[in-house]
């Protein structure tokens, strides 16, 4: 990374009064309920899609649930890791007093920029194979978060429930993110003691994904990670799945939105409150993020769409769709 992993900071104060151009600065006012706390933040999101904009969100309602005031800068890369290079290039010359990057390359080109101020990440399933911290536990700069890490076994346990008789499992996932290759990894492991066999092929770009569905050939389902290209452009994915009648099963639940089957997954509007929460412990109370361990999700839900079954050619189980939220 371009940054020391040295403590480069501590005791960060509340109420410093950075101004971003034409705003007012903070004040030293600490009365009950935010009265008088304002800060300016910077938010570079890596590409639009329901998971990431529902991080976004849940980021913000933390500081209005609080009753903080804050000037969003909100940046969106439109999945181009040039395009966060720059949002991060330009936030570094910014006055801020907290920058947030949502999804792993995002925070990559922020950490390699951003040394000076706390830096928050959301949606970044391993920031350590991610080199954005040293441990989960002791991160030891000025980079923490929270990771989208997502039940794989169980996911892999919920496609073989919904499709009993599937044997190969496709995934399609960009080359580029560090993110998925992680994900793929994890599931060929969990893949073996369920009598699975993963299927990979790889994309570049988001027009790449209906001919790398193609290629994945003789498959019984597809498993989609929180691959942030090829969620971007799961319509494309999903039309080729319900042309071959292959059920698809999701890491988030905006992907079910999008067309998939099902998922186990994690409510990406409380992990960006849960990383919120974390800014106004760094912002309000002084925390540093060198010794803020890096958080995860704790709770996990069935999210169905049964209009997606329908035409993909599967029934989803009675005992599933008891506990689901629906699509």
């Amino acid at each position: 990374m371009a940054f020391s992993r040295a403590t480069l900071f501590t005791g960060l104060v509340a109420t410093s009064a950075l101004v971003l151009a034409g705003c007012t600065g903070g004040s030293d006012d600490d009365a009950a309920g935010g009265g008088g706390e304002s800060y300016t933040i910077g938010i570079n999101q890596l590409v639009q899609h329901p998971a990431l904009d529902a991080a976004t969100a849940g980021f913000k309602e933390a500081f209005a649930d609080a009753g903080v005031e804050v000037e969003f800068n909100e940046q969106n890369a439109n999945g181009e890791q040039a395009t966060a290079l720059t949002i991060a290039q330009q936030f570094a010359a910014d006055d801020l007093d907290l920058a947030l990057a949502v999804a792993t390359p995002a925070a990559q080109a922020m950490a390699q920029n951003i040394i000076n101020i706390p830096l928050l990440f959301t949606a970044v399933t391993d920031p350590v194979s991610a080199e954005l911290v040293d441990s989960m536990e002791e991160p030891g700069a000025n980079v923490t978060g929270t990771s989208d890490a997502a039940p794989i076994d169980e996911q892999l346990e919920l496609l073989k429930e919904i499709v009993p008789d599937a044997e190969r499992v496709g995934i399609v996932y960009a080359s580029g993110e560090v993110n998925s290759q992680v994900q793929v990894d994890q599931a060929e492991e969990a893949a073996g003691p369920l009598d699975l066999e993963i299927v990979t092929q790889t994309v570049t770009t988001v027009n790449e994904i209906q001919q790398a569905v193609e290629a994945l050939g003789d498959v019984d389902a597809i498993y989609v990670p929180t691959d942030n290209m090829v969620v971007s452009g799961i319509a494309s994915l999903v039309q080729v799945a319900e042309s071959k009648q292959i059920p698809v099963i999701a890491a988030e639940e905006g992907t079910v939105e999008g067309g998939a089957v099902a998922t186990l997954g994690i409510d990406y509007t409380e992990l960006g409150r849960q990383t919120g929460e974390m800014a106004l412990r760094i912002l309000r109370d002084g925390e540093d993020p060198a010794t803020m361990p890096v958080e995860t999700a704790t709770e996990f839900t069935y999210v169905v769409n049964e209009a997606a079954a329908e035409r993909q050619g599967v029934t989803i189980p009675e005992d599933i769709l008891a506990e689901a939220e629906k699509k």
